[in-house]
């Protein structure tokens, strides 16, 4: 590792942070304004609409919810329908039909499987764009990220195809210790892939508008240098055959404005994680392909795992500031679908290859970091109802707004429905019924259900809620690879039924948390943005108790409240009951590693990719491994910059040129670094007394870094 450190300040003299910059305008878009004479509105390369998947996609949604809205109508309609009954039967079709057109879209993407897998497309005979590699990363651990990029780096190489591609880190850490790791990375992972290596690395001291402003501030200051951006996540992975024919697709189709791709999740170990990535994988290509089918050119956009054109994104992908305060005004959070419909908008079309392989992603570990990432996802999802009605916009950008919304929204809806229905239950059995209405009639009106409709219904709605999953096991089933890769036809079916009744016991858990996630946001309350944990290490159970103790209590009064009413109530919301009841057990046993490994080996939950892993995940997991071991990832900056002047002198030559301070503009960080400095005896004093913010202050100053290294590492 010497030898690293040791070559700091030559890596820093050839080979800077950043290359020269290269501005591109990046103007502020207008949601409410737009003159689609002004804008690229015709493809050059017109192709017709997906007509017929569109039409069985809406068409069978809609037959189905109005069919199953006239069932539930049918249900409450004996002996007259009351206000509750009405309000029973609205939540019903809301929730239904949500539930209906992914069961539509389900059954175009399982035809389409079915009638003919599309083929690995071939790599290009040449590229003759350029194409920027760009990981924004905000408090990640320097070893990860820095580790998979070399191993996408690589992979990218042995195609023959790297010149095409420069790389970038986009850092928008606010933790000071962690952008000192990142730029020892850097410099590490400079000295492995030789000095010809294209991979820069850019600091921002302040992370405006979050990733959002990351990816606007690297596209408005060098993005005019390269035709193309691969938009990568902290936690994604993409084989070098995926980014090559990225860039080959879109130097293809001048139409094209930003392609995204299907990432798989890899790399889970906890059972709930691995409960993740069986569903994703088994699942999910069903999905996304009917999602791909009916979208056409009108498709969305993830946020990562994806290439984007880097001119039409400037010229039309500027984020307006929302009205009002978070957190509903202010910066947009989800500001990936609002970056496709502003592309789309424009004339430009937003496509997904669901069939390409080699893109890859992970997800949260635990139960509680779901909940964690889904607060912020909540907020950035009701954002756009603001965004909704914005002018001119395709019709299928206001369905993927709709659909994120819905999202979040159904919870709420599906626990409304809950209660109304516990409280026509309550007033059958506590209110006197008036079975003669004042007016003439030769019946009197009982206040019941239709019983053996109500079953039907229910058993309907089931079906439909549960049909995209055996559709993606039918065709994991027939796929070869994909059967032995699960482990065989027996162990496959009895992972998905696990699947099955693990989805049927968090459901009413998930439904409680964004309940609250979206109650949360109407009063006001902003979510912030956290870093999400990216490690397999359980969450305390102190935490689980304290996260889920108002759900097991919720559960049992609703266990004895409808033990009290009807055990039919008690048996018809048992499944509910038991999710909630079961809360803290469910989330601090799904949690563990050790249960997830257990289930891995007798061969449940397994998925190709965790059998046969690809090459470059195995790869990038010892090119972190290696750079832990370094410990990169926990060192002290102050005394990294102290102790070590080579890479101290690389730290400085990284740094912006100094801005201009006028006299007496002194920020409260600066002064108090400065103050304590001045009180310093020695390192120790220093690094036990400057903060967080005050060191990230003196990291930027070269002048306080100068104070730092001459302070005594001892009395």
């Amino acid at each position: 590792m010497d030898a690293v450190i040791d070559s700091a300040p030559a890596l820093a003299a050839v080979a800077p942070a950043m290359p020269q910059e290269s501005p591109i305008p990046m103007p502020e878009q207008k949601l409410f304004r737009f003159d689609p004479a002004k804008e690229r509105r015709k493809f050059v390369h017109d192709a017709p609409a997906p007509w017929l998947s569109r039409l069985v996609t809406y068409g069978g949604g809609l037959a189905l919810t109005a069919w199953g809205g006239y069932q539930m109508f049918l249900v409450i309609d004996v002996g007259g329908i009351t206000f509750l009954k009405w309000a029973l039967l609205v939540l019903f079709l809301a929730n239904f039909s949500w539930i209906a057109l992914s069961f539509a879209a389900a059954v175009v993407g399982f035809l389409h499987l079915l009638i003919g897998r599309p083929g690995t497309p071939a790599l290009p005979e040449k590229l003759t764009t350029r194409t920027a590699v760009i990981m924004p990363i905000y408090n990640e651990a320097p070893s990860r990220v820095f580790g998979a990029m070399q191993a996408i780096h690589e992979d990218v190489e042995a195609t023959g195809y790297g010149a095409a591609f420069d790389w970038f880190l986009l850092s928008d850490s606010t933790d000071p210790d962690v952008w000192i790791a990142e730029e020892r990375a850097l410099i590490a992972l400079r000295r492995r892939l030789g000095p010809d290596a294209r991979v820069h690395y850019r600091h921002r001291p302040q992370n405006i508008a979050r990733k959002a402003g990351n990816v606007a501030d690297f596209v408005s200051r060098w993005g005019g240098a390269y035709d193309h951006m691969v938009v990568l996540d902290a936690d994604s992975l993409m084989t070098g055959h995926a980014i090559v024919t990225l860039a080959a697709a879109m130097e293809a189709d001048p139409d094209a404005g930003i392609i995204q791709t299907l990432p798989l999740i890899i790399n889970r170990n906890t059972l709930f994680a691995r409960v993740q990535q069986f569903a994703a994988r088994i699942y999910g290509p069903v999905i996304a392909d009917g999602l791909a089918c009916w979208m056409g050119r009108d498709g969305n956009y993830w946020g990562h795992n994806a290439i984007i054109r880097v001119k039409a994104f400037a010229d039309h992908c500027g984020l307006p500031h929302l009205r009002g305060k978070p957190p509903f005004g202010g910066h947009i959070l989800s500001h990936d679908f609002v970056e496709a419909a502003l592309m789309r908008r424009a004339g430009y079309s937003v496509t997904m290859l669901a069939s390409l392989p080699g893109s890859y992603e992970e997800c949260p570990p635990s139960l509680i970091d779901v909940a964690a990432r889904d607060r912020r996802w909540c907020q950035g999802n009701l954002q756009h109802i603001s965004v909704l009605p914005a002018k001119g916009l395709v019709v299928a950008t206001r369905q993927h707004f709709a659909t994120g919304i819905m999202a979040y929204v159904a919870s709420p809806f599906w626990l409304a429905q809950l209660l109304v229905g516990i409280v026509i239950v309550l007033q059958a059995k506590y209110i006197r019924p008036e079975y003669f209405s004042r007016e003439f009639t030769l019946y009197p009106t009982w206040p019941v259900f239709d019983a053996e409709r109500s079953l039907e219904l229910f058993i309907l709605t089931m079906a439909v809620l549960l049909a995209p999953k055996l559709f993606g096991l039918i065709v994991a089933l027939v796929d070869g690879p994909t059967r032995r890769g699960a482990g065989g036809a027996i162990r496959l079916v009895l992972s998905t039924l696990f699947e099955v009744l693990m989805s049927a016991l968090l459901a009413p858990i998930m439904m409680m948390v964004h309940s609250g996630h979206v109650l949360h946001i109407l009063f006001g309350f902003d979510t912030g943005w956290e870093p999400q944990r990216r490690d397999d290490g359980s969450v305390p159970f102190k935490s689980i108790i304290r996260r889920h103790r108002d759900h097991v209590l919720l559960g049992v009064i609703s266990l004895v409240a409808a033990l009290l009413l009807s055990p039919s109530l008690a048996a018809w919301m048992s499944p509910t009951i038991a999710g909630l009841i079961l809360a803290i057990l469910l989330s601090w046993g799904t949690g563990l590693k050790s249960v997830g490994m257990a289930f891995r080996r007798v061969g449940l939950l397994a998925t190709p990719e965790e059998r046969a892993p690809p090459p470059i995940a195995t790869r990038a997991n010892a090119l972190s491994a290696e750079l832990a071991a370094e410990g990169f990832d926990k060192a002290d900056g102050l005394r990294v910059l102290h102790d070590d002047p080579d890479f101290r002198e690389a730290h400085e030559a990284f740094l912006p040129p100094a801005i201009h301070r006028a006299r007496g503009d002194i920020t409260p960080e600066r002064a108090m670094a400065i103050a304590k400095l001045g009180e310093a005896r020695t390192l120790e004093d220093a690094s036990t007394w400057i903060q967080r913010k005050e060191r990230a202050a003196l990291m930027h100053d070269r002048a306080l870094i100068s104070l730092l290294a001459r302070l005594p590492a001892a009395e």
